[in-house]
């Protein structure tokens, strides 16, 4: 019974989401990966992710942390997570989806799982993170309640250029 209300504020925060992407532009996809490190009443999940501009700009890397607090009884291997990046205006410059975020999550995994991840924050409030389809997890468990994710930007290593000293 507790995981049909978990699903239900999922399906809640979703629509949500839809609401306020409706009065925003999407500019681009976040995608992320990571393991889940699960405590049965919360869970952590450290990511790697890049954001990918609909303008064609350099993809720009970023560091996650997703935090839940419920329920959470997964043993996962691997974790892969989409969003479709809503925000007031197209451009987004590097960095500008960083911030703090918080939403619903929910997912169910046997071998391979789906989930969801409805977030808003980020600069002043004003991004939304909408799941693309449904996330990708290897392993086995259940998960849902309140999310937060905290996304900072990566400064990207430069090739090439060496500064010779005298």
């Amino acid at each position: 019974m507790r995981f049909y209300g978990v699903a239900f504020v999922a399906a809640l925060a979703a629509s949500m989401s839809s609401a306020h992407a409706q009065s925003a532009v999407e500019t681009g996809m976040l995608v992320c990966h990571g393991r889940t490190t699960s405590y049965i009443v919360a869970s952590v999940t450290p990511m790697d992710c890049v954001y990918t501009s609909n303008l064609a700009r350099r993809p720009q890397p970023y560091a996650a942390t997703l935090r839940l607090v419920g329920v959470d009884v997964n043993f996962n291997t691997a974790t892969e997570m989409r969003w479709s990046v809503f925000a007031p205006t197209q451009k987004i410059g590097p960095g500008d989806i960083g911030g703090h975020y918080v939403g619903a999550s929910a997912n169910a995994t046997i071998i391979v799982g789906v989930g969801a991840n409805a977030l808003f924050g980020g600069s002043h409030n004003t991004i939304a993170l909408q799941p693309i389809g449904l996330q990708g997890s290897l392993g086995i468990g259940a998960a849902g309640g309140v999310s937060s994710l905290d996304l900072v930007p990566v400064r990207p290593v430069r090739r090439g250029h060496r500064r010779h000293h005298r």
